[in-house]
């Protein structure tokens, strides 16, 4: 057996020239075969299958529910704390038990790293890193059942809802 080229255009150009392999090194080429010809008349590579990044990932089919992680995510890099509990936090919960749960995030003694953990959790869900599956319609109701980002092996469950076009976290 003979060495594989790893030109991929090899192939497209001996096949647009008719010359084979074996004649291309004993003849040359006629000018009308040119590389960017064969190239513009190639055919397409099949892929070779999704990643092992992108078999585990799972993101949601509602476009608002995206957006609303993606808001999140960024709030998160910004490290904009106060504003990511605005948004996150159920919208029945009263305005003290927001407050206690911004300063948990913020000045507690374990504030960093819940920060970490809860910005690591909504990043993952966000790019569908590490999900295994969603229920709910995704319309009202979506639960994501993922593994912790962080801790391997720590299987995590969280819930949105949508009220009135706004999603927030349940519970």
């Amino acid at each position: 057996m003979g060495k594989k080229s790893r030109n991929p255009n090899k192939k497209a150009l001996e096949v647009s020239s008719g010359v084979s392999s074996s004649m291309s090194a004993s003849f040359p080429v006629p000018s009308s075969a040119s590389p960017s010809a064969a190239t513009a008349a190639a055919p397409g590579y099949p892929s070779d299958g999704p990643s092992q990044d992108e078999c585990n990932s799972f993101q949601t089919s509602s476009a608002s529910l995206q957006a609303k992680l993606d808001r999140l995510t960024s709030l998160i890099l910004d490290n904009d704390r106060a504003s990511f509990v605005a948004e996150f936090v159920p919208l029945d919960l009263s305005p003290a038990d927001s407050a206690a749960y911004l300063a948990d995030l913020t000045t507690a003694e374990e504030a960093q790293g819940q920060w970490r953990n809860l910005a690591a959790e909504i990043s993952a869900l966000a790019a569908g890193k590490g999900v295994q599956k969603i229920e709910g319609d995704q319309s009202a109701t979506a639960i994501f059942y993922f593994e912790h980002p962080l801790f391997v092996g720590c299987d995590r469950e969280v819930t949105f809802v949508c009220r009135g076009g706004d999603w927030r976290a349940q519970g």
